[in-house]
Parts: C-alpha cells; structure tokens; sequence
C-alpha cells in the first residue's frame, strides 16, 4: 500500500506537465470554437489519440497508479483546458469504470478496447443510469431486462437520458432493473454491442455549458443482447439477487447496486474535474488584477478583490487534498468510512461554481462577455453541483453515512 502523499513523484509531474501543455497548445485554442458549435470535437479526440492521451493504455496506467494520483491529477489538467472538450476527451471513462467495477477479467479485456478505438478510427462509449423519472431516485428505475433462457439472451427495453455520448457510442453501458421488487438493489450493468439493432438516439439535449460534449437519450426498444454482455454474469448476479432477497425477508440494509459503484469509483475523479476548472478561472482573475488598472492602479492593489482572490486559491487547494485524499483511499482499498469520496466531489463542485462566479465578478463586465473565458468556466462548473449525484444527494449520503440514520 502506498503511503498518502500530497507531493507528485518525478514521473507523475512528467505526465503532469505533457498533459498542461496539450490542454494548454491544443485544447484551450479550440474550446471557444466547440462550445458555440455544440458538437463532440472529434479532431481534438483525435489529436489526444495520436498523442497517446486518448487511450485505453494511458487511463490504465493512471488508474492503476498505486499512489492513487494518477487519474485526478490528469482530469485536473484537461478540464483546466477546458471543461466541454475534456469531457469529450474522458467521457468514455465512465463506461469504462463502469466495466471495471461490474464485469470480469474477460469482459474487462473484450470490451474496455473497443470503448476507445485507435487513433486511426476513435471510438467512444456511453454510460446510461440516469432515466426521465429516475436521476437521483435510481430506486424508480424502469428501464427493464429481461433473460430469455432458451436462447441465452437478455431483451432491454427503456429510454435512458443525459447519457454523455448516448447514440453516438460504439459501446454502451446500460444499467437495468432485473427484480423489480427488490428495488434499487435489483439492477445490474449490461453491454449493449455496436450496431445492435433497437437502440438508437432519442433528444440531443442543448445545454448551458459543457456544450462541447454529446449529451442525449437514449431508447432501447426489444434490444437482444447475449448473455455474456451481463457485466459480472449470471451466476453472480443470481447470488448477489438472492442475498438481496434474504436481507429484504430479515429487514437488512442495502446491497451496492451497479450504477452507484460506479459513481463511488468516479466522484473524486468529479471533484478532480471541477478543481481544474476552478483553477483556470482563478488564474484568469489572477492574471487580471494584476494588469487591470483603476483609479491609478492594479485593482489586485485594492482588498476587496485581493481577499476574494485569497479566498478562492484556498478553497481550490483545500478541494484538491479532499480529492487527492479519497483518490488515494479508493486506490489502496480503504473503506469510505465518513463517505470521503462523496466529500471531495461536493466541496469540489461547490467550489467550481463560487470560483467561477467570483471570477466574472473581478473582471465585472469584461467576465460577462464571451471575449474572456471565465464566462463559459463559470457555464460549464454548473453541472459539477448536478451530474454523478447531486451536491444535495452527496449531503444525504455524508449524513447518513456519518450518523447511520436512514435520513431522508
């Protein structure tokens, strides 16, 4: 087990700074661009593939880093850059989490690559939980899989929303109800293969920021998968269902259902996400105090903007080291015991959107307007306090990890 640390190693500062110098030479030029286009900016996903960022190779080496920093110092980087673009560029990360935590090592090997494709043809994959009547209520899920034993299929049948890369994917990863009765405790995770007939593209949604980035339904309609596309398999899901069963006859509590694996797997790397922006934006007001002259002089000369700069870069390093602290626990195996995982991404998120907002306020009504970034930072830092779990659905699980209350 690697001891916690708050400084990056050689290599890791290597990696560091190849990764500030793509978002600072090839995402940063393009994000103004892609966010008034609203489209996925396929040539940057390229250029990240040609460079090695883009890969299979390069999310597991920062994955698998056993200092637990690899993967939230590189999303740091990236949604520095930009936030819409970056999500585009890790997007597929989620479905490949989702893969990770649910499915075995065959399942691991079969699909992760064809999540990413090669340089040559990129290819991304989509994440699908969320549905119209079920975001944060995962219990009221109704998208349905049903196992036809004769042939060794699963048919689903739903529409999934705010799927980042939904209908646009190779490979889909899609959460469903198996137990209708046993809640949110009988869902499981199931690979829907490319150019599988039935599913398709419903609403591409257009957004208030990280409009760079693909967001859509996604409609399942009597789609057949083979039986090997349930992540984990029959026969795991068939005992972890029936413990399930078990405790829900005893009264027990809850069994970890297969989204919010994900999501536990993914929320630092969230909070990561939102500390880069956060930064960029601070540096933005930063940069501008100190050139910006009123009255004679810079207006950093003045407390009221000083103090607020002082503010934010604290609030930006207190929620990288909650980041840094929960990547490295979940790394090393350590139990979120006081729900660190869901600390770091709320205060993260929360800072992410007073950052930003307090940027804009610096540079008054030049914030305001398009020709400075921190209006679309501040667009984009919105959805950080939203997506992968609510900031008031991470206080709910804080309190009721903290008191063992079924708070409400």
């Amino acid at each position: 087990m690697a001891e916690f640390t708050m400084e990056l190693n050689d290599e890791q500062k290597e990696v560091r700074d190849w990764l500030h110098g793509f978002a600072a030479d090839v995402i940063r030029p393009a994000a103004a661009e892609w966010d008034e286009r609203e489209e996925t900016p396929w040539p940057v996903i390229q250029e990240a593939a040609k460079v090695g960022i883009y890969s299979l190779d390069f999310y597991a080496q920062q994955y698998f880093d056993p200092t637990g920093l690899g993967i939230p110092m590189a999303m740091e980087e990236l949604f520095w850059g930009d936030a819409g673009i970056a999500l585009s560029i890790v997007g597929t990360g989620l479905a490949a989490v989702g893969v990770l935590a649910n499915g075995t090592e065959e399942q691991i090997g079969t699909w992760i690559p064809q999540m990413y494709g090669d340089a040559n043809d990129v290819k991304v994959a989509a994440f699908c939980s969320s549905e119209p009547d079920a975001g944060s209520d995962v219990a009221s899920m109704r998208t349905r899989a049903v196992y036809d034993e004769a042939k060794d299929e699963w048919v689903l049948n739903g529409t999934k929303t705010w799927a980042t890369n939904g209908g646009i994917a190779n490979v889909h990863v899609v959460v469903a109800v198996v137990d209708a009765e046993l809640g949110s405790k009988g869902h499981a995770s199931f690979i829907v293969p490319p150019n599988t007939p039935g599913l398709s593209q419903g609403q591409k949604f257009k957004k208030h920021g990280i409009r760079a980035s693909h967001t859509a339904e996604v409609v399942l309609e009597n789609v057949r998968i083979p039986g090997s596309c349930l992540l984990g398999g029959k026969e795991k899901l068939d005992e972890r269902l029936a413990r399930a069963r078990e405790r829900a006859k005893a009264g027990g509590e809850r069994v970890k259902n297969a989204a919010m694996a994900t999501f536990e797997a993914s929320r630092p790397a969230v909070g990561a996400m939102a500390v880069g922006t956060a930064r960029a934006a601070y540096e933005v007001a930063l940069d501008y105090a100190k050139t910006r002259e009123q009255f004679g002089r810079p207006i950093i000369d003045n407390q009221g903007v000083a103090f607020q700069l002082a503010d934010m870069r604290t609030s930006i390093d207190a929620a990288r080291l909650l980041v840094w602290r929960a990547s490295w626990m979940a790394v090393n195996g350590k139990p979120f015991t006081a729900a660190e995982g869901s600390m770091s991404k709320l205060f993260a998120s929360e800072t992410a959107k007073k950052v930003t907002a307090q940027a804009i306020q610096i540079l008054g009504g030049n914030g305001y307007t398009r020709e400075y970034p921190v209006e679309r930072m501040h667009r984009d830092a919105a959805i950080y306090t939203i997506f992968e779990g609510t900031s008031e659905v991470q206080r709910l699980v804080i309190a009721r990890t903290l008191s063992g209350m079924p708070i409400r």
